[in-house]
C-alpha cells in the first residue's frame, strides 16, 4: 500500500462533502481538514474522519487521532474507495461531554466490489478538542 496525503481538489469548492451531510465540502468537513476549525461533537469528528478517508487525507486522520493510540504513520489503500457513511447511533459526544461513542456503517468499493465496515468508535477530548481514541469490541 502506498502512503497518500491529501488529494483534495480545489477545482470545485461547492463539491458535496463526502460525509453525507449534503452540504458543500467548504462549508462542512473542509475547514476541519484544513485546520481552520475543530469538530464541535464526536459525530462531527467521525464525519470528518470518514471524509478524510474518502479524499485520502492521511495527515488529518493522524491529527485527529488520540496521542495514546495514534500510529506513527498511516498508509491508505489506494484501491479502497469510501463511498457513503451512515451514522447508526451516538452516545454522548456533545458540546459539553468529555467522551462519546459513534456507531456507523461505512460503505466502500474495492476492486469493483461493494463492501461495508461497521464500527462503534470511541472519541474523547484531548487538549480541548475531539479526537478518535479507538474502536469498541463487538
Amino acid at each position: 500500500m502506498a502512503k497518500r496525503g491529501a488529494r483534495r481538489s480545489a477545482a470545485d469548492p461547492n463539491r458535496t462533502c463526502p460525509c453525507g451531510s449534503g452540504r458543500p465540502d467548504d462549508d462542512c468537513c473542509g475547514p476541519l481538514h484544513r485546520g481552520e476549525s475543530t469538530a464541535a461533537t464526536a459525530e462531527a469528528l467521525m464525519r470528518s474522519r470518514f471524509s478524510a478517508f474518502a479524499v485520502g487525507d492521511a495527515d488529518y486522520l493522524l491529527r485527529s487521532w488520540h496521542s495514546s493510540t495514534r500510529p506513527a504513520r498511516l498508509r491508505l489503500d489506494p484501491g479502497l474507495h469510501w463511498t457513503r457513511l451512515e451514522i447508526l447511533g451516538t452516545d454522548r459526544g456533545g458540546l459539553f461531554d468529555a467522551e462519546g461513542t459513534v456507531e456507523f456503517r461505512a460503505h466502500y468499493r474495492e476492486a469493483g466490489s461493494p463492501g461495508t465496515l461497521e464500527e462503534r468508535s470511541r472519541f474523547v477530548r484531548e487538549d480541548g478538542r475531539w479526537v478518535y481514541l479507538d474502536a469498541l469490541p463487538d
